[in-house]
């Protein structure tokens, strides 16, 4: 597959993931962590704008990789 191809797959990929990643995020921050302290919430809100690229990294190499 041609790495074009494959930035446009993973282009996909990432839209619907973060599609579906987002409200599930803003929902636990609405439910969970509102009722936490400032302190608290600052360190989970760092922690879930972060957590969507762990997922994503191998989608991102695959995406990257060479013309063979």
């Amino acid at each position: 597959m041609r790495r074009r191809t494959r930035t446009l797959l993973g282009t996909i990929a990432i839209l619907g993931f973060v599609i579906v990643y987002a409200p599930l995020a803003m929902a636990l921050a609405d439910s969970r962590i509102a009722e936490t302290p400032p302190p608290v919430q600052t360190v989970i809100y760092c922690i879930l704008g972060i957590a969507w690229i762990f997922p994503l990294m191998p989608v991102i190499r695959w995406m990257e990789r060479p013309d063979a």
